[in-house]
């Protein structure tokens, strides 16, 4: 079969919507289970081929051009209506629907970015995402699975450590740069951090820093502190496995480079303690586990 001329090639355009979503050409690469370089090779391709820059390279970052832009859009668009009808074709009378609950920032920061890897491999499966603060009660069924950030112990469920964290303080460029020049500097400034405190008490601990100096600002979720980091009013502590696209970007930076891992906190996966998993369930579960996983591997690389 004769292939259209002006129909690019299907991998490069994967590529290009990978790039422009996650703004990083390894992170794209990390998706596709390509190298970078081969990510690199198809937008230059893609763009010999349609004579027009789609990306402008800046010395620490990327940036679609005004013309990149518009071709993304209806490029992933497209695909976007593949995918859906592939999911109907599939699926049929037999969808599985399935509800996670979730922190609103572990959603925002770690899983929609991830969530269209998950509805191409599974695409009978209709993920309803519930991003809450609340811990649902799994047993009554108010859920399926959840994920929390702690140290694991909740009542009337399973939990399974699906991600360690990597603290460190974090805040806007403009920020620690200021900070740069006397990291000790770091108790002269509000320390946001959510009702738990739990991540300022654990790296101040480690740090020697006797954190009851520093001036507090208690925001509801974290979320909310992360914006407040970057809006420069005060600085973080920074989940550094959920925030790593906002580092890379360059909204946050490091503001010391002391970083603390500990077995008190983490990401957990929690299961219905009197209740098995259904198999779409199971099948979520391994995912989430792969994501993680995925996510160790690249940040030990």
């Amino acid at each position: 079969m004769r292939s259209s001329r002006s129909l690019p090639s299907l991998p490069a355009l994967r590529a290009l919507v990978a790039v422009a979503r996650l703004g990083s050409f390894r992170r794209a690469g990390e998706e596709l289970l390509i190298t970078q370089s081969a990510v690199s090779h198809h937008i230059r391709v893609l763009e010999t081929a349609l004579g027009l820059r789609l990306f402008d390279r800046h010395p620490r970052s990327i940036s679609l051009t005004p013309a990149g832009a518009r071709y993304v859009e209806r490029v992933a668009a497209a695909f976007a209506m593949i995918e859906d009808a592939t999911a109907e074709v599939l699926a049929g009378h037999d969808r599985q629907r399935l509800v996670l609950s979730l922190l609103p920032s572990f959603a925002a920061t770690w899983l929609l970015p991830r969530l269209q890897r998950f509805r191409s491999d599974h695409p009978a499966i209709d993920l309803v995402l519930d991003p809450t603060l609340r811990l649902v009660d799994l047993a009554a069924g108010e859920a399926d699975l959840a994920i929390r950030y702690g140290d694991g112990n909740w009542q009337g469920c399973v939990a399974e450590r699906l991600m360690d964290e990597q603290l460190a303080p974090v805040a806007s460029p403009s920020l620690a740069q200021c900070l740069r020049q006397d990291p000790a500097d770091l108790i002269n400034h509000v320390w946001l951090e959510t009702q738990s405190n739990s991540d300022w008490r654990l790296w101040s601990e480690a740090a020697g820093m006797d954190g009851a100096r520093a001036q507090h600002l208690a925001l509801a979720d974290y979320n909310i502190v992360l914006q407040a980091a970057m809006d420069g009013q005060g600085i973080a502590m920074g989940r550094l496995r959920q925030i790593a696209s906002r580092l890379e970007s360059g909204v946050l930076v490091l503001a010391s480079d002391l970083v603390v891992t500990s077995p008190a906190v983490g990401h957990w996966l929690l299961k219905p303690a009197r209740r098995a998993l259904s198999p779409a369930g199971e099948q979520l579960a391994d995912w989430l586990r792969q994501e993680a996983a995925r996510e160790l591997a690249a940040s030990a690389g």
